[in-house]
C-alpha cells in the first residue's frame, strides 16, 4: 500500500496529485518478465502527524495490460473516491517495467509452466505473439503460451478460441462476420469448476470459471451470468483437447493467483489425475478472412422450403446425415441471434468409413434469408476432434439455396468452402484439396439421398 505524504492537504487536493516521498518523486521498477505485474492498487492517504487521523484522498488501480511501457513511464490517472472525484484529482506516476534478460525470461517461464502442466510447451514465434497482442490490444511484453478451440456458453453457444498468457485468459471469435472478444486477469478468478460430461454438453466436460466480486467487468458481455453476489461466471465447453486445456488453465491460475496453501490443496486434489494425453501446439496464424471457393453446384427439383428440410432437425435430416456417415447426429433448435438470422449447434460422430478414425464434429450454423427473400443462406463453421491435423483448422461452409422460378418447382444450390488455418501445418495445399474433394462427394450424396426421400412422396 502506498501513502501520499502531504503537508498541505488543500493544495494537494486542488492541484493534480504527484506521488511524493520526502526525497521527491517515487519510482517503482518491475522486471516485466520475471514476474510480470497485472495490476497495482494504490490508496492515497493524508495525515499531518503520527497522532492525526488518517484521511483517504482517493484510490486507483493501474492495470498494466491497458497501457504500453512508454505510457506507464509518464502517466496521469484520475483518482476514485468522493473527495477525489469532486476535486477531479489525478495521480501522476512514472512506472518503469524493465526486462534486462530478453527472451531468456520467456523460456524460463515456459519451463516452469511445463513442470506444472506435465507436457512440453513450445515457444511461439514473434509473428504469432504480435497477432495475439493485436487481437486484445496488449502491450508488447505479453506473450502467448497456448490457445485452444472451444465454445463459449451464454444464452447460445459461441464457437471460438481461448488464449492463455502469463497474465490473462482471453476469448476471441469472428463468427459469420461478428466478432466477440474479451479477457480477464488470472488474479480475477475466484474458482474454476470442472463440469462432468453430459448429453447437453455434447458429450465432453466443460469449465465454469467464476470471477471475484466486481472483477472483470470489462468482460461482462462474455459471461453466462452475473450471480447474486456480483460475480461473473464464464462457461467454456467443447474443447478439442480438453485435458491439455484444463491442465494448462489450472497451472497458470495457480501460478498467478493462489496462496501457497491453496496451491498445495489443488495439487493434492489433482494428484490422481491421468497424465496429459493430447496438447494443441504449433502457431496461431492470425485472424484473416477465410477465402471461399465453390465445391458444389446443382439444380434440385424441389422448392426452397422443401429443400430446407435438411436444415430443420427433423427425421429427414437425421436419416440423410446418418446415411452419409454422421453417427449419433444431434442438433439444437434454431434460435434468433439478430434480425432475420437464426443459429443452432450440430454435433455428430464420424463413421470410420468416412474419417478412417473415430472423429467428432461440432458445428455452428447460421441461417438468414437472401436479400431478395427468394431463398436462404446457411453458413457453417465446423471443428474436428480425433481427426489427424483436425486441430489445425476450422472448416467454413456456405450454402446458398435460391428459388429458380415461381412457376417451376426447382431451386439452385451452390456450396462454397474455406479453410481457416489456426496452426502451422505441413501439406496445407494437399489437405485443402482432400477436404474439398471429400466434401464435394458428401454433398452429392446428401442431395441425392434427399431426392430419394422426397420424390416418392410427391
Amino acid at each position: 500500500m502506498l501513502y501520499l505524504l502531504a503537508m498541505d492537504r488543500q493544495r494537494q487536493v486542488r492541484l493534480s496529485f504527484t506521488l511524493l516521498s520526502l526525497n521527491g518523486m517515487e519510482i517503482f521498477e518491475f522486471d516485466a518478465m520475471e514476474d510480470p505485474p497485472s495490476v497495482m492498487e494504490i490508496n492515497v492517504y493524508d495525515f499531518d502527524g503520527p497522532f492525526d487521523e488518517v484521511a483517504s484522498l482517493g484510490h486507483v488501480e493501474v492495470n498494466f495490460l491497458k497501457y504500453s511501457i512508454s505510457e506507464l513511464a509518464d502517466i496521469w490517472i484520475p483518482l476514485k473516491g468522493k473527495l477525489a472525484q469532486a476535486c477531479q484529482s489525478k495521480l501522476h506516476l512514472r512506472i518503469f517495467l524493465n526486462n534486462s534478460r530478453g527472451t531468456e525470461v520467456v523460456k524460463d517461464y515456459l519451463d516452469r509452466m511445463e513442470k506444472e502442466v506435465g507436457r512440453k510447451i513450445a515457444m511461439r514465434s514473434p509473428h504469432t505473439n504480435l497477432e495475439f497482442q493485436k487481437i486484445f490490444s496488449l502491450p508488447p511484453e505479453e506473450f502467448l503460451i497456448n490457445d485452444f478451440t472451444c465454445h463459449l456458453k451464454r444464452k447460445m453457444l459461441t464457437q471460438g478460441r481461448l488464449f492463455l498468457s502469463p497474465r490473462i485468459i482471453g476469448f476471441y471469435t469472428n463468427l459469420f462476420g461478428h466478432k466477440t472478444k474479451f479477457f480477464f486477469l488470472w488474479e480475477d478468478i475466484e474458482e474454476i469448476q470442472l463440469v462432468p460430461a453430459t448429453l447437453s454438453l455434447m458429450g465432453s466436460p466443460s469449465l465454469l470459471i467464476t470471477l471475484r466480486k466486481g472483477r472483470g467487468m470489462d468482460a461482462r458481455h462474455g459471461a453466462k451470468q452475473l450471480d447474486d453476489e456480483g460475480r461473473l461466471k464464464f462457461h467454456l465447453q467443447s474443447f478439442v483437447s480438453f485435458n491439455a486445456a484444463h491442465k494448462t488453465i489450472m497451472a497458470l491460475w495457480k501460478a498467478r493467483s493462489l496462496t501457497p496453501e491453496e496451491k498445495i490443496q489443488l495439487v493434492e486434489e489433482e494428484s490422481e489425475a491421468k497424465d496429459l494425453q493430447t496438447e494443441e501446439g504449433g502457431s496461431f496464424l492470425g485472424i484473416e478472412d477465410v477465402k471461399m471457393s465453390e465445391v458444389f453446384s446443382s439444380t434440385i427439383p424441389f422448392d426452397v422450403p422443401i429443400l430446407m428440410g435438411i436444415f430443420e432437425g427433423g427425421p429427414v435430416e437425421r436419416r440423410i446425415m446418418e446415411k452419409v456417415g454422421c453417427m449419433d447426429y444431434s442438433v439444437t433448435a434454431w434460435e434468433p441471434v439478430r434480425d432475420d438470422a437464426h443459429q443452432r449447434q450440430v454435433h455428430c460422430r464420424l463413421d470410420k468409413k468416412v474419417a478412417r478414425r473415430d472423429g467428432e464434429v461440432m458445428s455452428t450454423q447460421q441461417k438468414s434469408p437472401l436479400p431478395d427473400k427468394n431463398g436462404w443462406l446457411i453458413e457453417e463453421v465446423m471443428t474436428f476432434e480425433g481427426i489427424p491435423v483436425g486441430e489445425c483448422f476450422n472448416l467454413h461452409i456456405r450454402y446458398q439455396l435460391e428459388q429458380a422460378s415461381s412457376k417451376q418447382k426447382s431451386c439452385s444450390v451452390q456450396v462454397f468452402i474455406g479453410m481457416a488455418w489456426l496452426k502451422s501445418c505441413k501439406n496445407r495445399k494437399k489437405i485443402t484439396q482432400e477436404v474439398a474433394s471429400k466434401l464435394s462427394s458428401r454433398l452429392k450424396k446428401i442431395f441425392s439421398q434427399l431426392e430419394k426421400e422426397l420424390i416418392p412422396a410427391n
